[in-house]
């Protein structure tokens, strides 16, 4: 028997990349699993398969931006299988350019979708970890707030400020109830540079992302072993990233 067959895991972000292949692999090891983006064409794919193998999965179209959808991510768990055990953060964007091109829309987006997404997430699922006196944070940080580099000031900076609130809140949870986990990945193969407006950036971040990146599954099961570690047990953080990166 899994460890996690009894545990219930919301994931954001889970149409593609990080967050399909968490949903895949937790669900393999037996959870139940709450899947919420906003391509919900790509969720029903995702949850046809699970069931078709045999999991439990539920979805919900969530647009990280706005509380209510995460409200109802949570609510959704808790009404299909009475509980939520842990939430994975995973919804992010990226966007790539000098501080000087001054893409204040950019800004605004990667602090919508990265920082208060996060937020809008930790306030749906807070109350219920309190309630049922057990619960987990799981979210996806990345190694550009690691290891700062020019084009990426506002991307690592959003990033960063989530590694922050999410230390801050580990302090304020030393009663047990509440864990909270940072992955940090480095390059994997995902479409997050997909949408970086550059031409030329997008194209030399793709090529990167091709010939260096690791597969998703990899992250899937970096954060499927944080989850399964006993309650009393909690993973700060963990960096994974291929083993050429620099």
């Amino acid at each position: 028997m899994s460890t996690l067959d009894s545990t219930v895991v919301a994931i954001t972000g889970a149409s593609s990349g990080i967050g399909a292949a968490t949903a895949r692999e937790l669900a393999a090891r037996g959870a139940a699993v709450v899947l919420g983006a906003r391509r919900t064409d790509r969720l029903d794919e995702t949850v046809a398969r699970i069931r078709a193998e045999g999991g439990r999965a539920e979805m919900v179209a969530v647009d990280v931006t706005r509380r209510a959808d995460l409200e109802r991510l949570v609510a959704r768990a808790v009404d299909a299988y009475g509980r939520l055990d842990a939430l994975v953060s995973n919804a992010g964007i990226a966007r790539i350019a000098p501080m000087t091109e001054l893409d204040l829309d950019d800004w605004d987006a990667m602090i919508d979708v990265n920082l208060r997404g996060v937020l809008h997430g930790i306030a749906a699922a807070l109350p219920v970890f309190r309630r049922q006196g057990r619960g987990h944070f799981v979210t996806t940080v990345s190694t550009s707030g690691l290891k700062i580099v020019p084009t990426q000031a506002v991307y690592a900076g959003t990033k960063n400020a989530v590694r922050t609130l999410l230390e801050a809140l580990r302090q304020e949870s030393t009663d047990g109830v509440v864990r909270t986990t940072s992955i940090s990945p480095g390059y994997v193969r995902t479409e997050l540079v997909d949408y970086v407006d550059d031409p030329e950036q997008r194209a030399q971040a793709q090529q990167t992302m091709a010939t260096l990146g690791i597969g998703p599954d990899a992250v899937a099961r970096a954060i499927a072993f944080a989850i399964e570690q006993p309650d009393d047990v909690e993973i700060g953080d963990i960096t994974i990233r291929p083993a050429r990166q620099g």
